[in-house]
């Protein structure tokens, strides 16, 4: 044994050695990583051979270990760290040889490349990363984050402290926005930091609160980071279930669970939600509350106000909150009553099969001792009486075709249960009523007229809907019906949106808001996976970035408005009607409603290429398009490098070691907390994609393996990250910070005013420790 060290304890020093090497030699990361799995394996062959490394294994043929497997010991669970006692042999790290290792190395990169990279089930969702860095990035060129800081401290400047809580505010923003942290912290370095100097804030807390506020891209989603281990965690949540299930004598990990061993980016990014705004609501009361014991460091800052017409109080909160709450408040009590709910007359052609017991029950004596310690005897208990009633009924029945006259009479039972006011049309009607609540607020000297019009146009569409429109109603004539009404409620919206437009902080917040709440929203409420989102995300940032560019020369904006009317026209139609023309049979309503769309989806490509064509000749698209090749490109680039080197630690025995060390101790939350505590080091110097790629892998087995839900474990380790990014002196964000201050704001002022904000972190570990219900409820409240 080398200097008392396992051989394997010994490479796996190596290779760590060979990677900080390659990220500090100053070669590119992606290409370093490589590199040092290549220089790591050189190595540890060389001194394979020279048999100076040696392993040392327990003695499986000893009469101490057989005499550990007869008193019940599970052999997987028997290792030198649990057992030191136990006899070893020693062997070498590659037992046929360094050469059958290499050949095996280069097949499995290819084999892993094939299924990660190229053609594998992830490429979906890591297409979703190339289109997050798209919108964020265009977004930030684009000028945005200028308008959305600059309006954020005309809100909450004259608040102690109010700068730093507008950085806070327009932090999040840009996190669900862009998710990228250096971009971020950048951004907002340039734009904030020298206004919140020059109004008198202190250093520290000025670099502190930029910091942190820019590494909220890393939890709050569409977090690229969340994607990225998104991909990770579903498969090694499955597979690590799966061998659970096996080890305890399980068919397989739903019968061990009861439940599906799945985890989807969708459903991670539904987890985050709270978290995220947890951590900035804690930034945001910090600054508050520093401002309120240091009043000189952190004055509020009275900025001058453009647009808009002063507004009191009474009408304030009557139209911004009374009334909308009214409205809202409104149409949930009818939902409850039965006036409004679903028209849907659609009837399954096959009956429902007999649901089963909540667990099965057929397993052998292991597994149904070990379903009792995970579920409880009363789960249990209860799935047995389940399955003997079932039994006692003839057993479960399978779903069948129903006739023609089942279907019928379905139909008409739905038919007479049906509500009066469709959900479709009250969300409509309900959304124009708040712009035109909006817009009176907003300008309540003006003209009430047509705004008064545009209500009472929603309360007569809402009145057609209970007189003359029926769930058999064809889709056709229920648009007929209604279109006379909801065409004056669009004529009062017309007016309406020209007075929001006169108001600084919704012309400014709102585009990009609805553009969030479009990605996020059809991602979080389970319409579609994160792929598609992003697209839609990539595509109105840059028809929204179009339309900025073209204001800023004082041309019309009118094609790409137009092109964004055209895609919510486009996402009705496909709601409301079949456009699916390959059918046996298409109706006339169908074909018109077909080629509406498609002239609306040809107006909406032809809006999103001039959309583009106006950044290109602004200067803005070029320098998106590189910088969103060169963001991917090292992902990509990173995820192969970061495979080999993988590969290099499996091939002697390095993942297994570091397993079984793990899977010594008794207690979980012991390993997850020992596992925090190297992933919060490693990020000290090892950006979060060499993390994800290297480090997760190795330990994700043992983690995602135990009774810890996999979404807890996940947000976890991201937040571990986020903080692990600030914490001085190697903390990413502190690097990009300091390259866009200026010479006034040293070093010392940067690692001081980031201090509260990484204890501030740790809290927010901490309560995400001892309170999971905040990762979980969103998940388990919302579809998937």
């Amino acid at each position: 044994m080398l200097f008392g060290l396992d051989g394997v304890e010994i490479g796996l020093i190596i290779v760590f050695l060979s990677l900080f090497a390659g990220i500090l030699s100053g070669f590119p990361v992606a290409f370093a990583i490589s590199g040092a799995g290549v220089f790591a394996f050189t190595i540890i062959a060389f001194l394979d051979s020279t048999g100076v490394l040696v392993h040392n294994v327990v003695d499986a043929g000893s009469q101490a270990y057989r005499d550990l497997v007869a008193a019940g010991v599970r052999p997987d669970s028997i290792s030198t760290f649990r057992y030191p006692d136990l006899p070893t042999v020693a062997q070498p790290l590659f037992e046929r040889g360094w050469e059958t290792a290499m050949d095996r190395n280069l097949s499995f990169i290819v084999n892993r490349m094939n299924e990660r990279v190229f053609a594998g089930q992830s490429i979906e969702t890591l297409l979703a990363v190339l289109m997050f860095v798209m919108m964020g990035i265009t977004l930030e060129r684009s000028k945005i984050a200028n308008d959305l800081l600059t309006t954020m401290a005309r809100v909450f400047g004259p608040l102690p402290g109010g700068l730093a809580v507008s950085v806070v505010v327009v932090g999040a923003f840009l996190a669900a926005s862009t998710g990228i942290v250096g971009a971020t912290v950048v951004t907002m370095g340039l734009l904030s930091l020298p206004t919140m100097l020059r109004n008198g804030y202190s250093p520290e807390l000025s670099t502190g609160v930029i910091a942190a506020s820019g590494t909220l891209g890393q939890i709050i989603p569409p977090s690229i980071v969340i994607v990225l281990l998104g991909t990770l965690a579903g498969d090694l949540y499955s597979a690590a279930q799966e061998a659970r299930a096996h080890s305890f004598g399980c068919s397989d990990a739903l019968t061990y669970l009861g439940r599906p061993a799945v985890v989807s980016v969708g459903t991670l990014f539904q987890a985050a939600m709270l978290p995220g705004i947890l951590l900035a609501v804690l930034y945001a009361g910090y600054a508050f509350c520093f401002a309120l014991f240091n009043p000189s460091k952190a004055p509020a800052v009275h900025v001058e106000y453009a647009g808009g017409e002063a507004r009191t109080r009474g009408e304030t909160m009557t139209w911004f909150v009374l009334v909308p709450v009214l409205v809202i408040g409104g149409a949930f009590l009818l939902a409850e009553v039965g006036v409004i709910g679903s028209q849907s007359l659609q009837v399954d052609a096959f009956s429902e099969a007999s649901q089963g017991a909540v667990l099965r029950t057929n397993v052998s004596d292991s597994c149904r001792a070990a379903m009792i310690e995970l579920h409880g005897q009363a789960k249990w208990d209860l799935a047995v009486q389940q399955q003997q009633a079932i039994t006692a009924a003839g057993g479960q029945t399978e779903s069948v075709r129903l006739s023609a006259e089942q279907v019928e009479q379905l139909r008409q039972f739905k038919l007479a249960e049906a509500a009066p006011i469709g959900t479709g049309v009250a969300t409509i009607f309900v959304l124009l009523m708040l712009v035109l609540a909006a817009a009176r607020g907003a300008k309540p000297s003006a003209n009430a007229e047509p705004l008064i019009i545009g209500a009472a146009g929603a309360v007569l569409g809402l009145l057609a809907d209970v007189f003359f429109i029926r769930p058999d109603t064809s889709a056709m004539s229920t648009f007929l019906i209604i279109a006379l009404p909801l065409a004056v409620t669009l004529w009062g919206c017309r007016h309406a949106a020209m007075r929001l437009a006169e108001n600084e902080l919704i012309r400014v917040v709102f585009p990009p808001l609805v553009l969030i709440v479009a990605v996020l929203g059809s991602i979080l409420g389970g319409i579609t996976n994160p792929t598609p989102a992003a697209a839609l995300g990539a595509a109105g940032a840059i028809m929204l970035a179009a339309y900025r560019k073209l204001r800023e020369r004082g041309q019309s904006g009118r094609i790409i408005i137009n092109a964004t009317f055209a895609v919510v026209i486009m996402i009705l139609i496909g709601a409301n009607f079949d456009v699916r023309i390959n059918s046996s049979s298409v109706g006339l309503e169908n074909w018109i409603a077909f080629l509406v769309a498609y002239g609306c989806f040809l107006y909406a490509a032809f809006g999103l290429a001039y959309s583009g064509w106006v950044l290109f000749k602004g200067g803005v698209l070029s320098p998106v398009v590189r910088e969103t090749a060169k963001v991917t490109s090292m992902v990509f680039t990173i995820l192969i490098g970061s495979q080999l080197l993988n590969l290099v630690v499996i091939s002697f025995g390095g993942e297994h070691y570091i397993q079984t060390f793990l899977r010594s101790f008794d207690n979980e939350f012991t390993v997850f907390l020992l596992v925090m505590l190297v992933l919060f080091i490693l990020g000290f110097v090892l950006d979060f994609l060499e993390i994800i790629y290297i480090v997760i892998p190795i330990v994700g087995p043992v983690i995602y393996g135990g009774t810890f839900d996999p979404k807890w474990v996940t947000i976890m380790i991201a937040v571990n990250l986020q903080t692990s990014f600030l914490t001085p002196p190697f903390g990413f964000a502190l690097f990009y910070l300091r390259g866009v201050a200026p010479a006034s704001v040293t070093t010392g002022h940067i690692y001081r005013g980031i201090v509260p904000f990484v204890l501030i972190q740790v809290v927010g570990l901490a309560i995400l420790w001892f309170v999971p219900g905040i990762v979980t409820i969103v998940p388990n409240l919302m579809p998937n």
